[in-house]
Formats: C-alpha cells, sequence, structure tokens
C-alpha cells in the first residue's frame, strides 16, 4: 500500500499519523470499522426486541466484540470509550465527536447533528488514559439547511486530526426537506465529493438504491468522485449473512469502495455469532477472501 501523506499532516506527526493509518488498514488500505455509534443515533430500538441477541442490551457487548473480533477500527462516543475503555485497552478506537437522535424526523426539522468535543480534548484524553486512539469521526448532511455549520466544523475536525496525527471518517447522509431521494446514486457521488473536499481520509455512506441497473457499477460514480478520500459503505439493517457478505464483495470489488462501517449486522448477534460476523467481514474487506471462504468463517 502507498500511502499519501495529506500536506495538513505537519512533519513531525507524519510517522504517526502513518502508523495509525496503517494499524486501521492493516497495512493493504482498506478498512474494517465496527460501528457503535447507535446508542444515541437509534436509541434502543437496535439493541433490545424481537430478533435481536439479548447481549445486546449491555452496552459492553460492543466491546467485548471490538475485543475479540478482527477489525480495524471500533467507532463510538468517548463516554462510553471512558465507561469501559480500561478493561478493554487492546482496542483499535475511533470516537465519533457528533451523534444526534432520530426523535425528531426530517419533515419536522432539517437535521443538525452539533459537536460535543473537540479533537483537542480527544487528544488530552488519549493522552491520559493511555488508549489506543487512532481516528476521529463527524457526521454531515449535505443538503439540510445547518449544512454551512456542520461543514465547517467538520473542516476543522479534519485539520486539527491531522495536525495531531489522527485519521478522520466522514459520515456523509444527504437529508433534509430539500432531499427527495437520500438514496439516489448520483446525490451519493455528490456528497463523496464533499467530503472530498473537506480533505478526509476516509468517507461513510449510505449505498444507494435503485430500481433499474446495476448499483455496484453505478456505485463507481461516488467511489470515483470521493478521488484519495477513500469510501466506507454502511452495513444497514440487519440481513440475510451471505446477502450482505455478497454486498459487501460487490462494493469493494467491483465498485472499488475500500471498506465498511458496520454495526446492526454484527452487534444484533449473540456474542460468538457476531465475532464470526466481524472476522467474515474483515476476510472479504482486508484479506481480499470470497464469499464463499468468509461464509465458511462465519459458520465456524
Amino acid at each position: 500500500m502507498e500511502l499519501k501523506i495529506p500536506l495538513d499532516v505537519p512533519k513531525d506527526k507524519r510517522s504517526e499519523y502513518s502508523k495509525n493509518y496503517e494499524e486501521m488498514t492493516h497495512g493493504v488500505g482498506r478498512l474494517m470499522l465496527f460501528a457503535g455509534d447507535q446508542k444515541v443515533e437509534h436509541l434502543n430500538k437496535d439493541f433490545y426486541g424481537k430478533g435481536i441477541a439479548p447481549d445486546d442490551a449491555d452496552p459492553e457487548h460492543l466491546f467485548k466484540i471490538a475485543s475479540k473480533a478482527k477489525i480495524g477500527v471500533f467507532a463510538t462516543q468517548l463516554g462510553l470509550i471512558s465507561r469501559y475503555g480500561m478493561d478493554y485497552r487492546e482496542v483499535p478506537y475511533l470516537v465519533k465527536l457528533n451523534s444526534k437522535t432520530n426523535l425528531i424526523k426530517t419533515d419536522q426539522m432539517d437535521p443538525f447533528s452539533n459537536q460535543w468535543i473537540d479533537v483537542e480534548q480527544v487528544i488530552k484524553f488519549k493522552k491520559e488514559s493511555g488508549l489506543k486512539i487512532l481516528a476521529v469521526g463527524y457526521t454531515i448532511y449535505p443538503g439540510s439547511k445547518y449544512e454551512a455549520e456542520m461543514f465547517r466544523q467538520a473542516a476543522q475536525i479534519v485539520y486539527k486530526a491531522h495536525e495531531n496525527g489522527l485519521v478522520t471518517v466522514i459520515w456523509a447522509y444527504p437529508r433534509g426537506i430539500s432531499i427527495a431521494d437520500e438514496l439516489d446514486p448520483h446525490l451519493i457521488a455528490g456528497a463523496t465529493g464533499i467530503v472530498a473536499a473537506l480533505g478526509s481520509d476516509f468517507v461513510k455512506v449510505n449505498y444507494p438504491e435503485v430500481k433499474e441497473g446495476n448499483v455496484a457499477e453505478m456505485f463507481k460514480e461516488a467511489v470515483m468522485a470521493a478521488g484519495r478520500t477513500k469510501v466506507l459503505c454502511a452495513g444497514g439493517p440487519s440481513i440475510d449473512v451471505r446477502a450482505f457478505l455478497q454486498r459487501l464483495h460487490d462494493q469493494i470489488f467491483i465498485s472499488g469502495a475500500a471498506g465498511n462501517a458496520t454495526g446492526r449486522n454484527i452487534h444484533q448477534k449473540p456474542l460468538d455469532e457476531a465475532i464470526k460476523m466481524c472476522n467474515a467481514i474483515y476476510d472479504i474487506t482486508v484479506e481480499g477472501k470470497s464469499v464463499d471462504d468468509a461464509m465458511k468463517v462465519f459458520e465456524g
């Protein structure tokens, strides 16, 4: 993997940035991001109820998975990391700097997810805790009437993170009263282009939905629009394991995405099964294995 270090990373931080990037991507440039930020984003709907393993009711379930499975980085809020990190020091962390609930619907108000903490506070926490914090993340909603403020916050976060040798992931979801179709391939390509302009290392987007045509081929537009910013696909709601792994394989090896950001398709399963699901996703994402090989991993 040839890593082009962004020019906003100072010379004295390039070694740390390279180390963090290579550890997250295991030296291949593709990222298996285990998403654990839904405690706020989706409330308890994703963690308790029919079809969800009882394990998932306890936030520690996320940390147990992250500590025992093959992942690139575990993304969650600093508050959870501060409460559980002392028992899970080996986990590679991404600190999510903003989050909002889904209680206020888009037709009631355009979305705005304000920053909770800043990069300097993350750096201080990293030094004092000794935890393996490799990256920070932030969500923007292009199309919201509040997009200008979120873009400004995101740009400052990327700059400050790079200034301190951290990697950045920007979640980008076109959303708001002005957005007719959040999953339009052309619109999602616009979102990846915005994040490229913000200078982030990775952008996480929802996979498009189309009525006609090959969605994996259409998604190439978003990958091209992102340029040197690498594209991650959100895992979405829990679906059949083979269908999920096939879609992931197509996203990476047809569309050219650089990985995934998966939450519910992992953590809603019992611990042993969740670990095997993580490992199967990792084998496709990082090791480039086939869907059949990944299924063998999941099936034990």
